[in-house]
């Protein structure tokens, strides 16, 4: 059985909702991914029926940091962390993933094995599509051929960016990320904008380069501020604008 033939894995007994997302999520998930943006319903669907739908229990990996990149994946429902080994041996998170999000990676767009570590934090669902699927696909639409290259040179961009990034202030780095993670996983409350997933200080600290340690007092102080609310493992942002002008500089 190929990728072209559309498989359905069954769950883990420990998972609680249905893996078989209904095609009008599986359309609406793969138009808000960057690489298929601006195809119509249509081409989605075809290429929809190329992927491959898979589910994951909370805590399993989706596949490990060094394993063969021969997988792209959009996320369907749930949510996912990518972490990855630093060289003290140290996993830390670099990123969360959202419904919508593309990840995973393919030696032909110049990943030979896989970047990171994608663990479930809820029960998930996600679209996979292997190397020789996605050579088709980038063969029947040109556009996704093109987008694809975007992505490569955004993603060196990025490699290149958070060199310099390293050098910013801690408060400038941890700005930035609370405003992406407001951006993707944000619930609109009177208080401010809720960021309620399982992110503990170490884990941010992981995501913006730096200690546990500094991003506590950053969160503190800010909190004194007026500009955060933090509990555990929840941060609300309360002053959008204050951020925005510390993540640039100002």
């Amino acid at each position: 059985m190929t990728d072209k033939t559309r498989r359905h894995i069954p769950l883990a007994p420990t998972c609680a909702q249905p893996h078989a997302c209904p095609l009008p999520v599986r359309l609406h998930v793969l138009s808000r991914a960057p690489l298929f943006h601006g195809l119509n319903e249509e081409e989605l669907r075809g290429i929809d029926a190329r992927m491959v739908s898979l589910a994951w229990a909370e805590g399993d990996p989706l596949y490990g940091e060094g394993d063969p990149a021969e997988h792209l994946y959009v996320l369907a429902s749930g949510r996912a962390k990518a972490t990855r080994t630093q060289r003290d041996g140290q996993v830390t998170v670099v990123d969360l993933l959202a419904p919508g999000d593309l990840f995973g990676g393919l030696e032909i767009l110049g990943q030979p094995v896989q970047a990171e570590t994608v663990t479930a934090l809820t029960t998930v669902c996600a679209l996979r599509v292997g190397t020789a699927t996605f050579r088709e696909i980038l063969v029947a639409h040109p556009r996704v051929a093109l987008h694809a290259l975007d992505a490569t040179a955004a993603q060196l961009a990025r490699a290149r960016a958070h060199v310099s990034e390293a050098s910013a202030p801690v408060a400038q780095r941890v700005a930035a990320t609370l405003l992406r993670l407001t951006a993707k996983f944000g619930q609109e409350r009177r208080s401010g904008t809720l960021i309620q997933v399982p992110l503990s200080r170490a884990d941010l600290a992981g995501m913006v380069s730096s200690t546990p340690e500094s991003v506590s007092r950053v969160i503190s102080q800010w909190r004194r501020d007026g500009l955060v609310e933090a509990g555990r493992r929840w941060i609300s942002v309360v002053d959008s604008a204050a951020l925005e002008a510390i993540a640039a500089g100002d």
